[in-house]
């Protein structure tokens, strides 16, 4: 009989298949655990993220383009203020351009599992007697590890200068940024979510970034991607916008080819109002995360999505 220490061969197999079989189950039971807390189905599927960041080289900085691969259990869009209207009426113009096409990407992105959360700032309250809004307020509580702010102001220790002029009323307007050429009062505008953009299926609707983080958390969502009016206001400075996510640690991406800024072509630096939100893009690229293009959100990896 052949001895190992004091075990023999046959008892120290035993043994060490009983300690692989033990690691195993426990983690079949956390991650059984981790599914029980979500709502939505975690299926598998990898999407083939395309991302486009900025790099400091010398007294410039230089494009990267990259691809990452992201599990699309782990990912979540939110849409930021895609209002039904806004008193720039030019800007409303713009967002029911981008509503249809967001609203493909975000259906596909769907089907592969991305939990979407729809964020319409003051007009949530439309929809609290819906099972979107009940989702969220029904998350399950967690901690950040980081205050979630009310707003996430511009943060010169981490950015450079700011690229554009978009602080300036004119007329009797109340909003700043606005190319109408005569700009008029802010009145009382519709605040839904755009009709074109379907709310369904998983959905959660939110403005709160605490019960955005909670959601997040429940779903195991890690990749967050921000698109949505208007990039050089909203989406960074909101409580759920890209500012905090990154001070929340996510992997946070911009989808630039469906946002707009608040740019008058009047201020500086006197540019058309795409070169403004250009701009803009370029200067998160630089300071705070990569910008993609929705098209990455709207397909997975060939083999990857399960037999």
């Amino acid at each position: 009989m052949i001895r190992s220490g004091s075990l023999t061969r046959r008892e120290a197999l035993i043994t060490a298949t009983q300690a692989v079989t033990a690691a195993a189950l426990s983690g079949l039971a956390s991650a059984a655990q981790q599914q029980s807390s979500r709502t939505i189905p975690a299926v598998p599927g990898k999407l083939e993220i395309d991302w486009r960041r900025r790099e400091k080289d010398g007294d410039g900085f230089r494009v990267i383009e990259e691809t990452v691969k992201w599990d699309a259990s782990e990912t979540a869009i939110i849409i930021c203020d895609m209002w039904a209207d806004h008193p720039c009426k030019l800007a409303a113009a713009r967002v029911g351009r981008i509503a249809p096409r967001m609203n493909e990407v975000i259906s596909l992105a769907r089907d592969h599992g991305v939990a979407i959360i729809h964020a319409p700032s003051s007009g949530v309250k439309h929809y609290e007697e819906t099972p979107y809004r009940e989702r969220m307020k029904k998350a399950r509580p967690s901690k950040p590890p980081v205050p979630i702010q009310s707003w996430c102001h511009f943060n010169e220790e981490h950015e450079g200068p700011w690229p554009i002029v978009d602080n300036v009323k004119r007329g009797e307007a109340k909003v700043t940024g606005c190319d109408d050429p005569e700009a008029k009062p802010h009145q009382a505008t519709d605040r839904h979510q755009h009709p074109a953009i379907q709310i369904i299926g998983y959905d959660g609707i939110s403005d709160n970034g605490q019960e955005i983080f909670n959601f997040l958390e429940q779903e195991s969502r890690k990749n967050i991607v921000l698109m949505g009016v208007h990039t050089n206001m909203c989406v960074l400075g909101r409580p759920f916008g890209i500012r905090q996510q990154k001070y929340l640690g996510k992997n946070v991406v911009l989808c630039r080819d469906l946002t707009d800024a608040l740019y008058d072509p009047r201020d500086p630096p006197h540019v058309s109002h795409a070169r403004g939100v250009e701009l803009v893009i370029e200067h998160i690229e630089k300071y705070w995360c990569p910008s993609i293009l929705g098209k990455s959100l709207t397909e997975v990896i060939p083999g990857t999505a399960g037999p």
